[in-house]
């Protein structure tokens, strides 16, 4: 912390110093010591006056308001009364006979108390100059006493009595203590009840080792505490909060505990802050601060957390020790005085003052030092040493004004250093100032005065200086700011107007519906924002006159920062005590101009914001020292290359609420997903940036995109462009307005016919094109009978129709649909006759279909006919049973199922030609067979297409049909044409007819089986050849050789061939033996002539 001045006069050193802050202003401080001298010096350390006394000074108070100080003396029964404002002072004639020993103001009133030596009181009352003198109040020496904020009096004496009056003197309460009572204060006790109105509660330090707690409205129970004695003695102690006491003690130790009976007694706070001993403690209640002082150090701690060191102020110069401490009631000085009888003041708060100028800030950095500085640009910071404690300053490119009341002072600000130009004064207390690089423009009661800083005296007279406003003119001017080219201020009655500088005249004006508390223009002035009478805060357009409204935007904003990042220019950054929240107003936006939070950041205690640049946020403390906090809105800036992904997600958020379209490129290639790079495209159509989306759509290989943005990027008219963008971004309600706003309404409904939205093109086609609703109709009809509307349909059809040649098929299909919606709606006649004029097939089809569903058989057959579609007409005939029309149809019919239909309903008739030739048209052979067999008696032609068609159940039709003949050969040879082999070797077997069926089987693919069966039966006939051939037939050579064998001699010469091709085909030796054996005569003595020929085959 800095020290302000120090006070280490020979009068004063040697012992310790009283001094006492002038209350309320805290501009003065009274200083006495050893000498009957007290100083006055004002808080830079300046000596304004000086008292002399009787003898050494006894006491010294300011009153409430710092307008009276009062000082007794040895040797003088008389009260010295100091004043401020006249640098005068009054003696007072007290009274009293007895040296008086105690003085104090009241903290209420203009209320004097005086204690004596002997006990006696004095109460005088400074508006009135009344007297009241109480006699014996006490017994002895009055040492202590304190004021309630109700105007009663405690005093403490060294009688051990406390005694509480009121303002008459009268004592109202006394109680006893056991030791001399010290450093007596009124408070409010903490309770569970609601306590009683006022400070009810005294507390006394007993003999310097117990605290004392009296209730005046509990005399009966007063609490006394005590500590540990390793605290050492009680030094002083401070009432703080709800009912908290600091005490400090002499050892080094200070204590802080409740008031609240369920914690009395318990230390909530402890802390050894001193090694050797503690002198004093102070606390400021605007600041929140307790400081304690002892050795040679000072120590200072936040209330709201203990535990936290605020500061440390070493004095390695006071070997003595330091012995009290005190704090102006701003909180903004600390004086300490020391054992050796100097004193040191340090400065605790600054007043937070500063303005900036582009980058450029200007801010007080002590009570007379203003220091500006430009980190962005890197220029060395200039210190400006100034008259005055300034209550307002302003900077501009190459100037500083400070300035007190209605008085300000212009330095000129350049590389070589600071030139102090002149001082002005104004026609009243300037409330703000703001500066350019050649005008100060000053706001004073309602009014702002407009001069030049630096008259160069050449032409510029009749600019020298203007006052606004016209003396004409009724409003009063609320709040002003100075551009580069414009003087912009606000109203009572709402007016926002413009001062153009290079003209000297007014080019702007915006009236607004309530009055204009404050306005905040970017660096241009083109916009500003503006907070009004309501709280209620908006962005004000110069050059289009529009007014934005800022959402969520708190009652509690005390400013607006715009950022200075030239990339960044809608950026602004509203601030309150404890929050920042950052805004971006975008311009260009397909739905126009419009301003969104982007998000907020905490804002430290007693930072106040002076300066954005790049989501850096520039504020001043209370300490007098710049301090940077970044915004979280823009945390993608410092961290992009550590964050994870879920983070990278928040940055790119982030940089497209900021319209950072470069910095979210980076943030998506480092995410690498589809659909990132789709949110930045989309974000890129939504503020009209084309080319930038055009990069995007082709990085991720969207080449519809691209082309169809390709194909719109020159065009010049906003709305049109804005359009297309929305088209784009599927918003197409907002699309049609933007398209009608623009130069090309008709793309409006050129999207809506697109879009199939066909309700929304018709009624713009009414509006910007008629000769389209006739095409518009019939594609909303087609919708519509789509959905089955079919009423809707049908009138649209018929308003879809043109008559004009030139649109013949346009107007056939809306025909077809008037058709088609006729007969939906049950207007039967007019669909037919409608459908059957028309030239299409299809749509006669389409038609029948529909009244075929609605079973209207006969207009739908008729339909059908006419389309050509004749096995769908057929069809429907045969079930309306018009089987006369069906027969006309039947040579174009394809259908076998139609002609099946139809050759039923003809064998049903007894028309057993017509319904052959329909069974044969239907290829269904076997129906034709039987119609054949049973019916036209014709077995030569069944037989014919047994034959060619190979029919199972037609060949056994035919064999049954033999059967009943008495044909058994022909019916045995149609029974094993239709596999039915086991019936046909039972008819053979039964009717002697064995030979038939064993030839007809033997040119059939037949069974092993079938073999076997025939050749038992030859066997069981003793016809031997026979069953030696079947048994051939199925593989059992040796059976075959042997009845081959035992053929007789007219059969011998085929046996003997059938005998040699067995054993050809069986490869058995035995039967070969056997064979040749038979041969050669040696069975039965016959040699056979063919043994030649067996000897050959063999």
């Amino acid at each position: 912390m800095k020290r302000v001045f120090s006070l280490t006069e020979k009068s004063l050193l040697g012992f310790p110093i009283q001094y006492v802050w002038q209350k309320a202003l805290g501009n003065y401080i009274a200083v006495t010591g050893a000498s009957h001298t007290v100083k006055i010096y004002d808080r830079h350390g300046q000596r304004k006056d000086e008292i002399q006394l009787s003898g050494a000074c006894y006491a010294m108070d300011w009153d409430k308001d710092g307008n009276a100080l009062a000082i007794i003396a040895d040797k003088s029964s008389s009260i010295y009364l100091w004043d401020p404002n006249t640098m005068k002072t009054s003696m007072l004639d007290s009274g009293m006979r007895d040296q008086m020993s105690f003085l104090l103001w009241s903290k209420a009133g203009a209320l004097l108390a005086v204690g004596t030596s002997k006990g006696s009181l004095l109460v005088y009352n400074l508006q009135t100059s009344r007297k009241i003198p109480v006699l014996g109040k006490h017994t002895r020496r009055i040492t202590c006493g304190c004021w309630s904020s109700q105007n009663l009096l405690a005093l403490g004496s060294e009688d051990k009595m406390i005694t509480v009056s009121n303002q008459e003197g009268d004592t109202i309460r006394q109680t006893a203590v056991r030791l001399e009572p010290s450093d007596i204060q009124f408070s409010v006790m903490k309770t569970d009840e609601r306590a009683s109105p006022g400070e009810s509660t005294i507390s006394v330090v007993v003999g310097k080792k117990t605290l004392f707690l009296f209730n005046l409205n509990d005399p009966d129970n007063p609490i006394e505490l005590a500590f540990q004695q390793r605290y050492g003695s009680i030094v002083t102690h401070r009432w703080y909060g709800d009912g908290y006491i600091m005490i400090g003690f002499s050892l080094g130790f200070f204590v802080v505990i409740s008031t609240h009976m369920r914690e009395i007694g318990q230390e909530l706070f402890q802390a050894h802050n001193h090694n050797d001993n503690l002198t004093s403690i102070a606390i400021s209640q605007s600041l929140n601060k307790a400081a304690s002082c002892g050795d040679n150090c000072i120590k200072i701690h936040d209330l709201a957390e203990l535990k936290d060191m605020y500061a440390i102020i070493n004095l390695d110069d006071e070997t003595k020790g330091l012995d009290r401490l005190s704090w102006t009631d701003d909180g903004q000085l600390l004086a300490v005085s020391t054992q050796r009888g100097s004193l040191s003041v340090f400065l605790t708060r600054l007043p937070v003052l500063g303005d900036t100028c582009g980058t450029k800030i200007a801010y007080l950095t002590s009570l007379l030092d203003v220091t500006v500085v430009n980190h962005v640009e890197g220029e060395v910071p200039i210190t400006v040493s100034v008259e005055v404690e300034p209550n307002f300053l302003a900077v501009g490119p190459y100037h500083l004004a400070v300035g007190m009341n209605n008085r300000a002072w212009f330095y000129g600000l350049s590389e070589n250093g600071v030139d102090k130009l002149k001082d002005m004064e104004y026609l009243g207390s300037v409330a703000s100032m703001s500066l350019n690089s050649d005008y100060a423009a000053a706001l004073f009661e309602g009014k702002v005065q407009l001069h030049m800083i630096e008259s160069d005296g050449l032409d510029q007279e009749e600019r020298e200086t203007r006052l606004f406003p016209k003396t004409d003119d009724t409003y009063r001017i609320l709040c002003h700011a100075l551009t580069g080219d414009f003087l912009i201020y606000g109203t009572n009655t709402g007016l926002i107007k413009y001062f153009y500088l290079e003209d000297w005249q007014f080019v702007n004006e915006y009236r607004h519906n309530v009055s204009v508390k404050k306005i905040f223009p970017d660096a241009s002035g083109t916009r500003l924002v503006l907070i009004d009478e309501k709280a209620d805060g908006f962005v004000y357009c110069s050059m289009n006159h529009n007014l934005y409204e800022i959402p969520n935007f708190s009652p509690t904003i005390k400013g607006i920062l715009w950022e200075n990042w030239p990339v960044d220019k809608g950026v602004f950054c509203a601030y309150d005590e404890d929050k920042i929240y950052t805004y971006v107003f975008h311009k260009d936006t397909i739905q126009g101009s419009k301003v969104i939070l982007a998000g907020g950041t905490k804002l430290p205690f007693s930072h106040n914001p002076v300066l954005l640049h790049n989501g850096e946020l520039t504020c001043q403390t209370q300490s007098g020292i710049l301090s940077n906090i970044y915004l979280t809105t823009h945390s993608f800036i410092s961290s992009l290359t550590d964050a994870a992904p879920s983070d990278l997600k928040k940055m790119l958020t982030q940089t497209l609420m900021l319209r950072r379209f470069s910095d979210a490129w980076e943030v998506c290639k480092l995410l690498d997903d589809q659909a990132s790079w789709n949110e930045l495209a989309r974000a890129c159509l939504h503020h009209m940036d084309v080319e930038f989306a055009i990069r995007v759509y082709r990085t991720i290989g969207n080449v519809g995109m691209v082309m169809s943005l390709e194909q719109i990027k020159g065009i010049e008219d906003h709305n049109l462009l804005a359009g297309h963008l929305a088209m784009f971004s599927s918003d197409f309600n907002l699309a049609q307005d933007l398209y009608l706003a623009s130069s090309s309404p008709v793309s409006a409904l050129e999207m809506r016919r697109d879009l199939q939205h066909w309700d929304s093109a018709l009624q713009l086609a009414k509006r910007l094109a008629p000769n389209q609703i006739s095409f518009i109709s019939k594609e909303y009809a087609m919708q519509l009978e789509f959905t089955g509307d079919y009423v809707n349909a049908l009138a649209h059809y018929e308003k879809g129709i043109t008559g004009d040649n030139k649109f013949q098929e346009h107007d056939e299909t809306c025909l077809a649909g008037v058709a088609r919606m006729s007969i939906r709606m049950g207007d039967i006649r007019r669909g037919v006759n409608q459908a059957l004029k028309h030239p299409s097939r299809l749509l006669k089809k389409d038609c029948a279909a529909i009244l075929e569903s609605m079973k209207q058989f006969s207009e739908a057959a008729q339909l059908y006919e006419k389309g050509q579609y004749y096995d769908k007409a057929a069809s429907v005939y045969i079930r309306c049973k018009n089987w006369a029309k069906v027969g006309e149809l039947l040579p174009n019919v394809s259908s076998p199922k139609i002609h099946l239909q139809y050759a039923k309903a003809k064998e049903a008739d007894g028309r057993y030609k017509e319904a052959v030739i329909a069974y044969e048209n239907a290829r269904d052979w076997d129906n034709v067979i039987r119609i054949y067999l049973d019916h036209l008696n014709n077995p030569e032609k069944a037989v014919g297409i047994v034959k060619e068609t190979q029919s199972l159940e037609g060949a056994k039709m035919v064999a049954r049909f033999f059967l009943r003949l008495g044909d058994y050969g022909s019916a045995i040879q149609f029974l094993v044409l239709s596999k039915c082999n086991d019936e046909a070797f039972q008819l053979a077997q039964q009717h002697n007819q064995m030979e038939i069926y064993a030839d007809v089987i033997s040119s059939e693919n037949t069974s092993n089986e079938d073999y076997q069966s025939i050749a038992l039966y030859f066997e069981g006939e003793k016809k031997y050849f026979q069953a030696g051939k079947f048994f051939l037939l199925c593989g059992q050579h040796a059976r075959a050789l042997k009845h081959f064998l035992k053929c007789s001699n007219t059969e011998e010469d085929m046996a003997i061939e059938m005998a040699i091709e067995t054993v050809g085909q069986a490869k058995e030796q035995l039967l070969t033996n056997q064979l040749i054996d038979y041969l050669m005569g040696e069975s039965d003595g016959m040699p056979k002539v063919l043994f030649l020929k067996f000897t050959y085959h063999f």
